[in-house]
């Protein structure tokens, strides 16, 4: 799941193969945390909390290192507090969804929230959508429908958990307004720090409410040591280092291994057969995020 951003050089893109190698990179390894979550043995809004908290000495290490001369005032600290709320029912919903159906549905509904920032922004903007925006809702809409009928056939719980991963798409849009505003202050890794902080203590008191086990069982601790190292730091990382250099589009495409890559886990792991109906919906549901990514004249919002 993208779960990273850095906002693009604005003096134009200057991409090398170290760059691209790190963007597909961090695409293999956020797309592989599904697959370490049903590892868990925690419970899913556990292991969301332990992604959060094992990595915090190492962020705070990167953020020191990566500090901008950019003052932590009320207003930003607030904006963070904000985006680490919608960050924490982001990866809870998430992770509920992704026990729920399969992988690939998991990965596409809960990088979703590219096509609502999309909306988000048509509204904002009080205009009509250009002719790509149009087919990106379209496509969207679609690839959705298809995808959440072909869970119906195969189980309630599997369409219950499409509608868990959509809703973590919801929150993560949310996650990204504020977190946005803050970045350009304080930088990349000071705000992933501030927005940890924040979802850790949410994301605990969710999994104690519905009674999760927190603490790792036969499975040990090796699956949520993994998913956080590799979701929340070699993912991340990754990504910070190598989006600045790509224009939007190209990371949308790049976006795409991320579905493939779980798709391919869910196979081979798990036994998740794709049929053709299912390989329209996810196409179509691709184009979209591909879509949502291509700047627009006005009114976008990143």
């Amino acid at each position: 799941m993208d779960r990273a951003t850095a906002p693009p050089d604005k003096n134009g893109f200057q991409a090398g193969a170290w760059h691209f190698a790190a963007l597909i990179a961090g695409n293999v390894a956020l797309a592989l945390g599904p697959w370490l979550v049903r590892l868990a043995d925690t419970g899913p809004v556990s292991a969301a909390f332990w992604r959060l908290l094992l990595p915090l000495p190492l962020l705070a290490l990167l953020a020191w290192r990566g500090r901008t001369p950019g003052p932590l005032d009320r207003k930003l600290a607030l904006l963070c507090m904000l985006a680490g709320a919608f960050f924490a029912f982001d990866l809870a919903s998430w992770h509920i969804g992704i026990e729920r159906t399969r992988l690939a549905n998991a990965t596409l509904f809960g990088n979703a929230g590219s096509v609502i920032l999309m909306v988000w922004g048509l509204i904002a903007a009080r205009r009509a959508p250009l002719s790509t925006e149009a087919a990106g809702v379209a496509a969207a809409l679609a690839g959705a429908a298809i995808l959440l009928g072909r869970s119906l056939e195969i189980s309630t719980t599997s369409f219950v958990g499409d509608l868990f991963c959509l809703a973590a798409g919801l929150f993560y849009a949310f996650y990204l307004l504020p977190a946005q505003r803050a970045r350009a202050v304080l930088g990349a890794w000071a705000v992933l720090l501030l927005v940890s902080i924040a979802a850790t203590p949410l994301l605990l008191g969710m999994a104690v409410a519905v009674g999760e086990p927190v603490l790792p069982g036969a499975a040990g601790w090796t699956p949520v040591l993994v998913l956080a190292l590799s979701s929340q730091i070699v993912g991340q990382g990754l990504l910070v280092y190598s989006l600045r250099h790509f224009p939007p589009l190209i990371i949308g495409m790049a976006l795409l291994t991320q579905p493939a890559i779980a798709a391919l886990v869910g196979w081979l792991v798990f036994g998740e057969l794709l049929v053709p109906l299912d390989i329209l919906g996810m196409a179509l549901v691709g184009a979209a995020l591909v879509l949502a990514r291509v700047p627009g004249k006005v009114g976008r919002v990143r």
